[in-house]
Formats: structure tokens, sequence, C-alpha cells
């Protein structure tokens, strides 16, 4: 998946989403949550809080 098909999933523009992917802009939650939906995992395994990719079902 492209950062343009990201972004636009988050209805945001690619520079943006870039910022965050690189790390100069915090991702504010409601965007990380967006994220780990659209990934299908959690917001830990996105922040490196874990190593399961799995969310709880």
């Amino acid at each position: 998946m492209t950062q343009q098909q990201v972004a636009d999933y988050l209805k945001m523009k690619q520079p943006q989403y870039n910022r965050y992917e690189k790390g100069y802009r915090d991702i504010p939650s409601d965007v990380l949550i967006a994220i780990a939906d659209l990934y299908n995992t959690t917001t830990d395994y996105i922040l490196e809080r874990t190593d399961n990719s799995n969310p709880i079902t």
C-alpha cells in the first residue's frame, strides 16, 4: 500500500502522512487507531509495545 493510498484512507494529504511515518510529527490517537484498523492490527504493535500483530478477537 502506498503512502498516497493510506493518506486517502485517512482523509489527509500524503505529505502530512509522510511526516507521521518519518517520525517528524506525533500521530494523533484517532489516526493511530485508524491505521491499526486499516492493517487489522493493534496500536500496541504499531507502537512496538508487542511482537504480536494479531488483534484480540
